[in-house]
């Protein structure tokens, strides 16, 4: 499809963002534990590990009533969930898209790094989050990071939980869990997640539903070998949703003000995805110190959608509120994709001491096609609109035409890629890595195409313990990101490339259970894609490629300050530059602030209660038609929560989102909306 730049990008969930295999520098336990792999796969723990982790819990997501991957990934330290239409997304640290994702460390590339559509959370045991370049990791990414989520898995003993809860908006949701094993020894065992939700919207019109569904099975083969299958269906329908999003500019040079539940959609439009994903992972233990691993992941993907976009190439008449002209699509997006992987990893002597080393291959292919409906460009959807704010009827569902095949895409990526962590002595210790990644894609988007890429990308890591509590690294990495946008002449734009370094100090405070990290990071990305325009001669976004430099400070305590009572706190200060030194990225705040603080009383635990929130400095942007600056001032977004346990194996929870109804656009990525006011949600937890 040929419009806003959701003709040009894949309808894709968040499995659409399942990136390269992490390489198993361990962050959680093994299978051996039922847990699924971590994101990094030597054995290092987070505080090991010569990079900035952030971890979003499934207790952290629970108690503030989180059952989206959007939503979650807002308590993460650092990373900017920019919603800048109703059903897609992008994800940002560092200043960059993250286009690197996984799911159990394992996954393929996120193309655009869009997601499409709310995805469901619950499948979920946590989150975690790599920031900065990957290069241990991956053997494509970029300067942001990498977020893994990892599945439940099930467990050793039989237990489950069951919830209802309500909101506002009409919102209501049914979820439940049950792991129990197959067997009296307990070497089989299985789990079934499911979950169903719908409700209204404050926005004009706009409802949801969405049903999940994930199933898990694992066990023993013989004395050394692991299996496990699982599947996941994920079907979410969305009606009156909005393509695109609100116009902020009047042709005055002044900036607009609607009502938070304004809406550019009409009543015919909709957009509805399914998501199946299935994988198979077997590890058999070689020896006391080695094993090896193979995997196998496949997901399929598909969109049907109607939709309608407005925008204005002048801005608007203040007075009249006149100035927006319509545009209208009906297309079909279908994908699938396949990843098999083998790593071998274990322990060895060298130099008097233990070490560790780990390398494997994979190779993952993948497939998109595009079909759409088009439309006779003298319909009226293609028209002057009436003032802003208008009614969801004020233009007639168009004609449309039949199904023609738009686009489509063959992907494939080769990777082979080793690591090893090196003792020299009790407090000095390296983790060298090196990835060896080889990309083709073939298609046509209107214009046909054939490109093979290939790319050695080195990493090195050095930590040093100065004592038991304080540790400190410096790490680089490669940069190397083939990219999924094209110039004026449609041409694909040449792979961005560059450096990444990071250093800073981890300490353990409180009995070592608080953790604290401070790191200095600085990146640069050579031919990044940046938004040059529209092409009204081809009806297409175009791009160019340009030098962007990221540098900062993060900070992140997370842990226990006391045995009642937990902290996330987390801040980022970055300043990003071009090419000739000037500032760039204006929509990215250049400065961020996290919060979640949780308690139980002391003198009665079964009341607990809890306030987070995010804050971020002010942003502006261009918008793409006008070229005219939209701002946004700084603002801060409070949620809070309090949960009774009314039994031990029972709690209700009240959340309020939005504490202090503060008004914000909620992104100026590209087009944004206005943020949720104030809402509320009643919750009933049984655990059986």
């Amino acid at each position: 499809m040929a419009a806003p730049q959701a003709a040009t990008a894949s309808a894709a969930g968040v499995e659409n963002d399942t990136a390269t295999q992490l390489d198993t520098v361990r962050v959680v336990s093994q299978r051996a534990n039922r847990v699924s792999n971590g994101a990094t796969n030597l054995d290092l723990d987070i505080k090991e590990t010569p990079q900035s982790i952030s971890v979003v819990s499934g207790e952290q997501m629970q108690q503030f009533g989180i059952d989206n991957l959007n939503d979650a990934l807002r308590l993460a330290t650092g990373i900017q969930v920019e919603e800048w239409e109703t059903n897609r997304t992008n994800y940002v640290a560092r200043g960059f898209d993250i286009k690197n994702t996984q799911i159990d460390g394992v996954g393929l590339p996120n193309d655009w790094g869009i997601v499409t559509g709310a995805m469901d959370a619950y499948g979920y045991e946590k989150l975690e989050v790599i920031r900065g370049a990957n290069g241990l990791l991956t053997g494509v990414g970029n300067a942001s990071g990498t977020i893994n989520y990892v599945r439940k898995r099930p467990t050793n003993e039989a237990k489950g939980q069951l919830g209802v809860s309500v909101g506002s908006w009409g919102k209501r949701r049914v979820e439940v869990d049950y792991a129990t094993p197959f067997t009296d020894d307990g070497r089989w065992a299985g789990r079934v997640v499911a979950a169903h939700e719908d409700g209204d919207s404050y926005l004009r019109g706009f409802n949801t539903d969405r049903n999940f569904l994930y199933g898990v099975v694992d066990g023993q083969i013989g004395d050394n070998g692991t299996l496990t299958l699982g599947y996941s269906w994920q079907k979410a329908n969305s009606d009156q949703n909005m393509w695109g999003a609100l116009t902020f500019v009047n042709a005055d040079g002044s900036q607009a003000s609607w009502r938070r539940s304004a809406s550019t959609t009409q009543d015919w439009t909709y957009w509805d995805t399914k998501t199946e994903t299935a994988f198979a992972e077997y590890t058999h233990q070689l020896s006391a110190d080695w094993q090896v691993k193979a995997s196998y992941n496949y997901r399929k993907l598909g969109s049907d959608d109607q939709l309608f976009f407005a925008y204005t190439t002048t801005g608007l008449d203040p007075l009249t509120g006149q100035g927006l002209v319509g545009w209208s699509y009906k297309g079909i997006d279908e994908g699938s994709s396949h990843l098999g992987d083998i790593t071998v990893n274990g322990r060895f002597q060298l130099f008097g001491r233990e070490q560790e080393a780990m390398f494997g291959f994979s190779i993952a292919k993948s497939a998109e096609t595009t079909w759409d409906h088009p439309v006779d460009g003298n319909d009226p959807s293609f028209g002057a609109l009436p003032a802003f704010p208008y009614a969801g009827n004020v233009v007639a569902e168009p004609q449309w035409g039949a199904r023609t095949k738009a686009s489509w895409t063959n992907q494939r990526l080769k990777r082979g890629y080793g690591a090893t962590r090196l003792s020299f002595t009790d407090r000095l210790k390296a983790v060298v890595g090196v990835n060896w990644a080889e990309y083709h894609r073939d298609g046509n988007n209107g214009v046909a195409f054939s490109q093979t890429e290939d790319n050695v990308s080195p990493y090195a890591g050095l930590t040093w313990d100065f004592n038991d509590s304080v540790l400190g690294y410096v790490s680089y990495s490669d940069i190397y990101q083939p990219q999924d946008q094209y110039d004026i002449k449609h041409v694909y734009l040449d792979p961005t490339k560059g450096v990444n370094y990071e250093v800073g100090v981890k300490a353990e405070w409180l009995d070592r259970r608080l953790l604290t990290t401070l790191a200095l990071f600085k990146a640069k990305q050579e031919n990044l894609s940046t938004y040059g325009g529209y092409d009204f001669a081809t009806a297409n976004y175009w791009y160019y490629g340009v030098d962007v430099e990221s540098k900062g400070v993060e900070f992140e305590a997370t842990g226990k300050l006391s045995d009642n009572t937990s902290l996330v706190l987390g801040y980022t200060q970055l300043k990003m530059s071009n090419q000739d030194g000037g500032s760039t990225y204006t929509w990215v705040p250049r400065r961020t602030a996290n919060l979640m603080l949780t308690s139980r009383l002391p003198a009665y635990e079964a009341l607990s209660f809890g306030l987070g929130g995010r804050w971020q400095s002010d942003t502006s942007t261009k918008e793409s038609y006008t070229n005219m600056v939209v701002r946004q001032g700084s603002y801060a977004v409070l949620n809070a929560f309090i949960a009774w346990d009314v039994l031990p194996n029972a709690t209700v929870r009240a959340n309020i989102n939005n504490l202090t109804d503060q008004k914000y656009i909620n992104s100026l990525y590209q087009i944004g909306y206005y943020g949720a006011p104030r809402n509320y949600q009643l919750s009933f937890d049984w655990r059986f």
